[in-house]
């Protein structure tokens, strides 16, 4: 069913047009029966509401930015108040909430910003994301001016989830995994956690889960 519905567009059209998201967040709840339905969307829609170009294309090596950041002049191009050019994904939220009618609860996800970052500056997806890291080490100021920047988005566009109907969130740092501990304290959890506290601070009573993939408690 699934494949039916993405053989009719492009996977970002398909995140951008909220029936059709809808449709394909309620599926698993109508054929297999799962207990929860997490929104149709994608971590990477961030950066490109940013003003990053976006390319995803099925089996030709996943999403990738042709124009990766490479110096702090690439950070400060970046957009900020970026929540109203995502409002495909509240839009969709709220179609999948009323078509669920209260029968499970709906998931709503960002990826971190550690994890956004590495994709930006990196260009695409990469085993170790060398250059990702040599970014970080070679101009740590421009890091965490990136960091700060995609942690303000990143409350405003969770909360807003809520806003649209998200009964819980999701905060994924895929690649948190590929920085050794002290750098990922500081590069990483240090912007997660202010995200996590910002989206506390404004919806408390919304449970949000942390997955930093690959980091040892």
């Amino acid at each position: 069913e699934y494949r039916a519905i993405r053989a009719t567009t492009d996977f970002l059209g398909l995140c951008k047009t909220q029936d059709l998201a809808a449709e394909v967040t309620v599926q698993p709840v109508d054929l297999v029966g799962v207990d929860a339905a997490i929104i149709f969307s994608d971590i990477l829609v961030i950066p490109e509401a940013m003003g990053m170009e976006l390319i995803v294309e099925e089996g030709k090596g996943g999403p990738r930015f042709p124009n990766p950041l490479r110096a702090e002049w690439d950070v400060d191009q970046l957009a900020s108040g970026i929540t109203d050019r995502l409002r495909f994904v509240f839009d969709a939220i709220a179609e999948t909430k009323r078509r669920l009618d209260g029968r499970v609860p709906v998931i709503g996800f960002a990826g971190a910003p550690l994890t956004l970052a590495a994709y930006m500056i990196e260009g695409q997806g990469s085993k170790n994301f060398d250059t990702f890291k040599a970014f970080l080490f070679a101009q740590p100021a421009a890091a965490h001016r990136l960091l700060e920047k995609l942690a303000a988005e990143l409350i405003d566009y969770l909360v807003e989830q809520t806003r649209a109907g998200a009964n819980m969130l999701q905060l994924f740092d895929t690649w948190a995994g590929v920085l050794p501990e002290e750098e990922y304290r500081a590069f990483g959890l240090a912007h997660a956690s202010a995200v996590l506290d910002g989206v506390r601070r404004a919806v408390p009573d919304v449970p949000i889960l942390y997955f930093p993939k690959g980091v040892r408690s």
